[in-house]
């Protein structure tokens, strides 16, 4: 009777999660995203305060997708998630009362990078707002990923190149694998400023898939190594028959990448 009590419980919960879901994003749209602004990603977020010292972005606000993890997974996150319903009050109770008294001594964000933001204005909002922003944040993570799948698939150690190979073929979409290291300067510039763009990534999911292989510590798939210049980035497209149609070294700005994806997409 319990376990049927507590599964109708989290069915209830989840479905008030999705119907205020939306509310919830339109509230951060309109109240805060002229200072949180976009989506920006962890990899480059590291790379941004770790490596440049917040000169990439100068971000004097954490992303959407930092307060989000910074609420819902960080060490620091609220509430337990194995409790729901009372992480869904707790995180309420402290959303409306920091955007009312914005005290960065109580900030859930990272120690390391809370000296590169400013003190903000207070926010007043209501408690049914604070409920929709509350969903929002519980969601944001699971939507995310439903809007923007995972189009750079990064290839780890003890992939399988016939797994690779049949789902190429079953979908009917070419191959680009990317050579890439850590010591590689402009691998990280064009992750920023082409790959990482949601038009690109949108032009790459339709026709191909993307592989992005670390040469530093996984060997190159399809027997690439013959045709690796040892540069990177390095950009291979081949079939899913294994032939390689082109090889790109080099990094390449936007207009130029699109110009490589449509040589190797029949012009389109």
């Amino acid at each position: 009777m319990f376990k049927r009590v507590l599964l109708l419980s989290l069915l209830l919960l989840t479905i008030n999660l999705n119907a205020s879901y939306e509310e919830g994003k339109k509230i951060f749209e309109n109240k805060c995203a002229s200072c949180h602004g976009k989506y920006i990603s962890i990899q480059n977020l590291k790379i941004n305060f770790f490596e440049k010292n917040n000169e990439m972005y100068k971000l004097t606000v954490p992303t959407v997708n930092m307060l989000a993890y910074a609420i819902m997974d960080s060490s620091k996150k609220i509430g337990d998630p194995e409790d729901p319903e009372m992480q869904q009050m707790e995180i309420e109770e402290y959303l409306k009362g920091y955007l009312e008294d914005p005290d960065i001594t109580q900030t859930i964000c990272d120690d390391q990078i809370v000296k590169y933001y400013e003190k903000k204005k207070p926010i007043i909002i209501s408690e049914e707002e604070a409920v929709d922003l509350t969903h929002f944040f519980m969601k944001y993570k699971e939507m995310r990923q439903k809007e923007h799948p995972e189009v750079i698939k990064v290839l780890k150690d003890g992939y399988d190149e016939s797994k690779i190979l049949a789902q190429a073929k079953k979908e009917n979409k070419k191959l680009i694998i990317y050579a890439t290291s850590d010591t590689c300067y402009y691998c990280k510039k064009m992750k920023k400023d082409v790959l990482d763009l949601e038009d690109i990534q949108k032009r790459i999911n339709k026709d191909f898939i993307f592989l992005e292989v670390n040469v530093d510590y996984v060997k190159l798939p399809f027997e690439l190594k013959k045709h690796f210049k040892g540069i990177t980035p390095t950009f291979f497209f081949m079939d899913s028959d294994k032939k390689v149609h082109n090889s790109y070294p080099g990094a390449w700005i936007k207009k130029d990448f699109i110009t490589i994806l449509k040589e190797n997409n029949n012009g389109k």
